[in-house]
């Protein structure tokens, strides 16, 4: 039986976001050079291989949320405080690089700004906004019952659910749903971990220690079990979803697999790195912003250049981190943009 402990902030927390944003621009980057090259993944394994390596970003991204909200959340805050008190510093930013996009980067002046909003589609990282708003609702049941919510036997019953979900999404039918909604269906439980995992997390570092070269060598085996799967779905059926989605039951137990291993790396970090720390509060901004170096690069760069992921990739994540240094230079800005 699990029991819980009072711990503190764990700055790994900070590494793992710093990592999780930079995988992101690197899905982004190296997605855009399989479409120059017209998806040939043999011609480009490398490039194939990190786009597909990468794919526990966004559900990392879900369980980190929950993993530092538990660690914070007070016990005696009602659901309206709470609310107000997560919304705030979210959705200023979120409205002001969905207009960005909306009006300037791609530009939609027939569309819905309200409905843009709801779903989340000014630009295509943006959809992870909704659905974290969602799950922020369903936080303080998870929180108030989170002894339940770690009994075995809830912990199969959920796990089942949340693959067989993934699985009928992935290779038979896709949820006909708004995109927000679909999402958190998918990940539900992904977040449900994240909470558990802050609450018992000095238990959990202890069982992981003991496997700590295991959890290598499966980390680095489901990357490729991952890799061959997107391979031979697209082969087979020639639909960019098979690589391009991250919600499918292996990208599921592999991204815990590589959260587990992250955090069992970086968990003894010292929190006097302070650049670490500097580099994670620029996270946000550079999820937002990143997108229009991209659109940059890929108007500037002759081909050659941009089907080496590398390149392209480099070049956005210097120009988005400094981007972010200079921004945040200006006093209250970051309430704004993020």
């Amino acid at each position: 039986m699990l029991q819980a402990k009072e711990v503190k902030y764990n700055y790994a927390i900070d590494v793992i976001r710093s990592i999780l944003i930079v995988s992101v621009i690197l899905i982004h980057c190296s997605t855009k050079s399989l479409e120059l090259v017209k998806y040939d993944f043999l011609g480009n394994l490398l490039t194939f291989y990190l786009n597909q390596a990468t794919r526990f970003t966004v559900p990392l991204f879900f369980f980190i949320s929950a993993f530092v909200l538990e660690l914070s959340h007070p016990h005696n805050l009602s659901f309206l405080p709470y609310i107000k008190q997560r919304f705030s510093k979210i959705f200023l930013p979120y409205l002001f690089w969905s207009a960005i996009y909306m009006y300037l980067v791609y530009p939609n002046p027939n569309g819905n700004f309200i409905y843009t909003l709801l779903i989340g589609s000014a630009s295509y990282q943006l959809y992870f906004i909704p659905s974290l708003f969602i799950l922020y609702l369903i936080f303080p049941f998870i929180h108030n019952h989170i002894h339940l919510l770690k009994r075995k036997i809830v912990l199969i019953i959920l796990g089942l659910l949340q693959i067989l979900l993934l699985a009928n999404d992935y290779y038979f039918h896709p949820l006909n749903l708004p995109q927000p909604i679909g999402v958190f269906l998918l990940s539900f439980d992904v977040y449900i971990l994240g909470a558990l995992a802050s609450k018992y997390q000095n238990e959990i570092l202890t069982f992981l220690k003991k496997y700590y070269i295991f959890l290598i060598i499966f980390v680095v085996f489901v990357s490729l079990l991952i890799t061959s799967e997107a391979w031979i779905l697209y082969q087979y059926t020639k639909n960019y979803l098979t690589f391009y989605s991250n919600w499918r039951p292996l990208a599921f137990i592999y991204s815990l697999a590589v959260g587990a291993l992250l955090f069992t790396t970086f968990n003894d970090i010292s929190r006097n790195l302070s650049i670490i720390k500097k580099l994670a509060s620029y996270s946000f901004f550079v999820y937002f912003i990143h997108i229009i170096f991209i659109e940059i690069i890929w108007k500037i760069l002759p081909n050659s250049l941009l089907s080496f992921t590398l390149i392209p990739f480099l070049i956005v994540t210097l120009v988005s981190y400094l981007s972010a240094f200079l921004i945040h230079k200006i006093p209250f800005i970051s309430k704004i943009t993020g």
